[in-house]
C-alpha cells in the first residue's frame, strides 16, 4: 500500500517512513510525485487542518494520503502556540527562532507543563477518512538539549524519560518516546472499509488502512 505524505519537510517524511515502514506501508512525498501542494491551514483544530492537507493531496495525486497536524500546547500560554506552532512568531523565524522565542516567553515561569499533540488523518479517494489523536505529556526545558528531530524537539522534555525529544536516539521517530501515538490509534471496522487491511503495530494497538 502506498500513501502520499502531505508534507514538504524531509525530516517529517523520514519520521513517518520510520514509523510506517515496518508495517509494510510505503510512504512517498509530494516531491517524489513531482507535485507541490500549498494548503492554507485555516482550521481551528488540529483535526481540521490535518483533513484539509489530506484532501488537497488526494485532489492533486488521486492516491491515498496521510496528513498530520501537530503542535506544542503549553499550559502557561493557555494552550499556545497550539495549531499555530509552525507559524509561532511570524514568517521570519525558523525552528530555532521559534523555540528561542518560546524560551523567552517562559522565562521566570514556574509552571512549565506542556503536551505535544498530533492528529493523524488517513484519507482515501473513495471518501473514507480515518483520524486519531495522540499526545505526549512533558514540560518546557530551561535550555535546548539535543540535535535530533525538528521543531520544538530540543525544548520539549519528557520527565519519565529524563530527555527531550531531540536527545532521544533518532529524534521523534524513536520508539521509546512515541510522539506519533496517533499513527497507532487510527482504528475502525475493516468490514466497513472498501478494502480494509488490518496492520499490527504492536500487541495492543492496531491501524486499519483502506
Amino acid at each position: 500500500m502506498k500513501f502520499v505524505l502531505a508534507t514538504q519537510n524531509p525530516k517529517k517524511l523520514k519520521e513517518m517512513s520510520a514509523i510506517l515502514g515496518e508495517l509494510g506501508v510505503e510512504v512517498v512525498s509530494e516531491a517524489d510525485l513531482g507535485v507541490k501542494i500549498e494548503v492554507e491551514e485555516t482550521g481551528e483544530t488540529f483535526a481540521e487542518n490535518s483533513l484539509l492537507k489530506a484532501k488537497a493531496v488526494i485532489e492533486a495525486t488521486k492516491l491515498p494520503a496521510i496528513a498530520d497536524d501537530s503542535g506544542l500546547c503549553v499550559d502557561a500560554l493557555n494552550g499556545g502556540p497550539g495549531v499555530y506552532s509552525a507559524r509561532f512568531g511570524g514568517e521570519g523565524l525558523d525552528d530555532i527562532g521559534r523555540y528561542r522565542l518560546l524560551l523567552q516567553m517562559m522565562h521566570g515561569q514556574a509552571d512549565r507543563r506542556a503536551h505535544f499533540h498530533t492528529t493523524i488523518t488517513c484519507a482515501f479517494p473513495n471518501g473514507d477518512i480515518l483520524q486519531n489523536d495522540g499526545e505526549v505529556e512533558g514540560t518546557i526545558a530551561f535550555a535546548p538539549m539535543g540535535e535530533n528531530g525538528f521543531g520544538y524537539d530540543p525544548v520539549f522534555f519528557v520527565p519519565d524519560k529524563r530527555k527531550t525529544f531531540a536527545t532521544a536516539h533518532g529524534g521523534r521517530e524513536s520508539g521509546d518516546l512515541a510522539p506519533r501515538q496517533g499513527t497507532a490509534g487510527v482504528q475502525g471496522n475493516a468490514q466497513e472499509l472498501s478494502c480494509g487491511t488490518s496492520i499490527k503495530k504492536d500487541k495492543d494497538k492496531e491501524i486499519l488502512w483502506n
